[in-house]
């Protein structure tokens, strides 16, 4: 007989809300991006951005596609580690990635969005479950997760993404992924 945990998802739903609320403050105030935004160049002046960079979006499709892949990789990672363990992932990845930006980016560039971190949170999965299906909207089929982060991790290399903040994301969620592999636990979905 199989047993299921309750899952609260409510630390996943507040941080898809700050991420929204803080989007709809850039639309009413476009500057506050250069004030939240992480510009290597300008880090040591204001060191908050290395965090605050990941609650803002660029645009609609920035913000949208990011809450969709945190709300799924998210609810996943909650399920299969915890919530700690998710929130683990979640900032260290942010800030991972937002270090490896500002180590390798144009230092007059600014670095804004959550990729570092979600791409954290499917690095996890990604060593934690590698295998399980998923579907990538337009590819009719089911794919492994890898596949799915790998292919995504290739589109990070297109013009005007920080592709150094995915990256950086993604190695520290394969190493939290081999760390939770490790621990042996056995999860229901």
């Amino acid at each position: 007989m199989r047993t299921y945990r309750a899952v609260n998802l409510n630390v996943l739903w507040f941080l898809i809300a700050l991420n929204v609320v803080i989007f709809i403050i850039t639309l009413a105030r476009p500057e506050t991006i250069y004030f939240l935004g992480l510009r290597p160049a300008l880090l040591s002046q204001h060191p908050w951005t290395i965090i605050s960079s990941m609650f803002v979006h660029g645009n609609f499709l920035h913000i949208l596609f990011n809450m969709i892949g945190l709300y799924f990789l998210g609810s996943f990672l909650i399920r299969a580690a915890g919530e700690r363990s998710f929130l683990a992932v979640f900032f260290l990845g942010g800030l991972a990635g937002n270090i490896l930006f500002a180590l390798l980016a144009n230092p007059s560039s600014t670095g804004i969005g959550a990729s570092g971190a979600i791409y954290a949170l499917g690095g996890a999965l990604a060593v934690m479950v590698p295998r399980v299906p998923v579907l990538i909207i337009p590819i009719p089929v089911p794919m492994p997760l890898w596949v799915a982060i790998l292919i995504f991790l290739l589109l990070s290399f297109l013009p005007g993404i920080a592709w150094q903040a995915h990256i950086g994301g993604l190695l520290l969620g394969l190493i939290a992924g081999l760390i939770f592999r490790r621990r042996r636990r056995v999860y229901y979905f």
